[in-house]
């Protein structure tokens, strides 16, 4: 994730800054044509910054980044663009613009989306909860509680209601990890753990500590109050989408395996169990 800002300081002059620099500066921005971009400044003229906006480099080292504008007098404005979705349009009056809204939609499903799929220690999370959850519904409802339930946290923390320090929060999630893959064991030596029990419930406790992880990355965007709320909204539909597709690839591979009546070894069974809960044990170590 990167993030440059750009200040007016003349109708239709700004000058720029990496606030969040990224891995390597083969990422540049591309700003429309009419705009001339001589780092650190951007002169746009009577036109102002107006028009599609992009990054060249985009996907080597970053997946997303953001272009900040603070005009002059003005509220700031924030343009996020990804690998899925690499341009953004920004516009005079957003609020009057539903085109603009429509754009900002699509960025934010597209980075919940992008978001969930790299995020490798949730889908071990949700990847636990498909394994100690059979039913078809129940995992539905399961996986619904945990979106809702980071959705109500996600939107705390990047309002500022709520706030924990990142490390002890990241080793924490962790730890739910290393719960999950405990409740795998006990559920294949036939007791019937707390998850297994009351699934959505546990997804939805967990999710509220999840939710507050997916915060950080929101926050580090710095998207303007004003657009704050339907950039909520759109990234939970986006992780939601992603968790799903997860979902369906897994119960796809189960179901391919099943058909080809694979026989595993005895000792396999438990190896995906052992698996997640071995790697949330390191992760935990490294992040205390």
């Amino acid at each position: 994730m990167a993030v440059i800002t750009l200040r007016e300081i003349a109708p239709g002059r700004y000058l720029g800054q990496w606030t969040m620099p990224p891995a390597d500066m083969t990422l540049q921005p591309i700003f429309p044509p009419h705009c001339t971009w001589e780092p650190p400044e951007l002169i746009c003229g009577e036109r102002g910054l107006v028009g599609r906006l992009s990054f060249m480099g985009l996907g080597k080292n970053q997946s997303v980044a953001t272009i900040r504008v603070v005009p002059h007098g003005g509220p700031m404005e924030a343009y996020t663009v990804s690998v899925a979705k690499p341009f953004a349009t920004a516009a005079r009056d957003p609020g009057t613009d539903l085109a603009v809204w429509l754009d900002l939609a699509e960025t934010y499903v597209n980075l919940g989306i992008d978001h969930i799929l790299r995020g490798i220690d949730h889908l071990l999370f949700v990847l636990g909860l498909i394994w100690l959850v059979r039913s078809g519904w129940m995992l539905v409802r399961t996986i619904t509680a945990f979106t809702i339930g980071h959705s109500l946290s996600l939107a705390a923390a990047t309002f500022g209601w709520v706030g924990i320090p990142e490390r002890p929060l990241n080793a924490t999630i962790a730890l739910s990890i290393v719960f999950v893959g405990v409740e795998i064991v006990k559920l294949q030596r036939g007791e019937v753990g707390l998850t297994a029990r009351y699934p959505w419930s546990v997804a939805f406790a967990f999710g509220l500590l999840h939710g507050l992880g997916f915060a950080t990355a929101l926050t580090a965007l710095g998207i303007p109050q004003a657009t704050l709320p339907i950039a909520l909204l759109f990234f939970n539909v986006g992780v939601e989408i992603g968790q799903l597709s997860f979902v369906m690839v897994v119960l796809a591979l189960i179901w391919a395996h099943r058909q080809a009546k694979a026989e595993l070894p005895r000792w396999g069974a438990a190896l995906p169990a052992y698996a997640i809960g071995g790697i949330a044990s390191f992760w935990f170590l490294i992040r205390i």
